[in-house]
C-alpha cells in the first residue's frame, strides 16, 4: 500500500454517511496508508468536476451521497469521462424506496443531521450521560432508561455515550468489592440494567496501558490478573443478583455492544 492510493467522499451535505461506510471497508483491507478525502455541502456541478479531475490525477476513486438527481447524474457522466470509478451509496436505496412504495423522496440534503425533536434528545442523553457517568450521581440511574454496570475497563463509558448518541438515557455505575452499591441500584427494573464482562486477561492488558498512560508503575494491584478475577466475580455475583442481562464485551466493538442493549432493552 502506497500513499498514493486515494478514496475521495463527495457529499451535499457533510458526507458522514459515507465517509462511516468507506472506513469500514478500507478496515477490510488493512489498508492504513489509505488517504481518505472528503468534500461536503457540494452544491454546484462544477465542484464535482473539480474534485474528480483531482481523484484522477491521484488514481483514486470516489463514494458519494447526492440526494439531488441532477448531481448524481453529474457525477456519473463526468466520471465516466475522467475514468474514475465511483461508487453511489444513497442513489440505490432511493430508488429501491420510491420504486417499492411508490413515495418521492423531500431531496433536501442533511436530513439526518437536522435539528428537530430527535436531534435535541441526543443533546439532552449526551448531557445526561456525561452528568451520571461513573457513578458521579446515583440519583441518575432513576431516571436512566439504560444503567450500565461492570467492573472499571469494560466500556461502560464510550458505550454510555454511544448510546446518548441514539438518544438513550444512560447511567454507568463501577463495580468495586469495596464500595457499597448504592440503594438506587436496586430500585430499578432489571430489563434496563445491562452488566457487561470481559475476559480477565483482555482487561489485564487494558489496565496495564491504563497505568502507562498515566505513568504509574505496572506493580498496581489494580492491574493484577488475581485482583481483576476477584472484581469480576464479584461482579458477576451481583448481575445474578439483579437478575439482569449479562454482554461479555470481549473483543466486541461498541457498536456491536450497543446493538445488543437496544434489543434487550426494545428500542429498535
Amino acid at each position: 500500500m502506497t500513499e498514493q492510493q486515494q478514496l475521495f467522499i463527495c457529499s451535499d451535505s457533510i458526507g458522514e454517511t459515507a465517509d462511516a461506510v468507506a472506513r469500514a471497508t478500507v478496515r477490510q483491507f488493512n489498508s492504513e496508508q489509505m488517504r481518505i478525502k472528503r468534500y461536503g455541502h457540494i452544491s454546484q456541478q462544477s465542484e464535482i468536476v473539480q474534485m474528480l479531475q483531482e481523484a484522477a490525477a491521484a488514481g483514486g476513486f470516489v463514494a458519494y451521497t447526492f440526494v439531488q438527481p441532477e448531481l448524481r447524474e453529474t457525477m456519473k457522466n463526468e466520471a465516466h469521462r475522467l475514468g474514475v470509478r465511483t461508487v453511489d451509496i444513497m442513489g440505490p436505496m432511493l430508488e429501491a424506496f420510491s420504486e417499492t412504495y411508490g413515495h418521492l423522496p423531500k431531496r433536501k440534503p442533511g436530513l439526518l443531521h437536522e435539528m428537530d425533536a430527535d436531534y435535541f434528545r441526543r443533546v439532552d442523553a449526551i448531557e445526561f450521560a456525561v452528568k451520571y457517568d461513573d457513578g458521579k450521581d446515583n440519583r441518575g440511574m432513576l431516571q436512566a432508561e439504560v444503567v450500565l454496570i461492570g467492573v472499571s475497563r469494560t466500556s461502560k463509558t464510550p458505550l454510555s455515550i454511544y448510546l446518548a448518541h441514539k438518544g438513550i438515557k444512560s447511567a454507568n455505575l463501577p463495580i468495586i468489592p469495596e464500595i457499597k452499591l448504592p440503594p438506587e441500584l436496586f430500585k430499578i427494573p432489571s430489563k434496563r440494567i445491562i452488566g457487561l464482562t470481559m475476559d480477565a486477561n483482555q482487561i489485564l492488558q487494558i489496565r496495564l496501558e491504563r497505568l502507562k498512560a498515566i505513568g504509574l508503575p505496572d506493580g498496581s494491584q489494580y492491574a493484577t490478573f488475581r485482583r481483576i478475577q476477584e472484581e469480576l466475580d464479584y461482579a458477576e455475583s451481583i448481575m445474578k443478583q439483579l437478575n439482569c442481562p449479562i454482554i461479555n464485551v470481549t473483543n466486541k466493538a461498541i457498536e456491536e455492544t450497543a446493538g445488543v442493549i437496544l434489543d434487550l432493552v426494545s428500542f429498535r
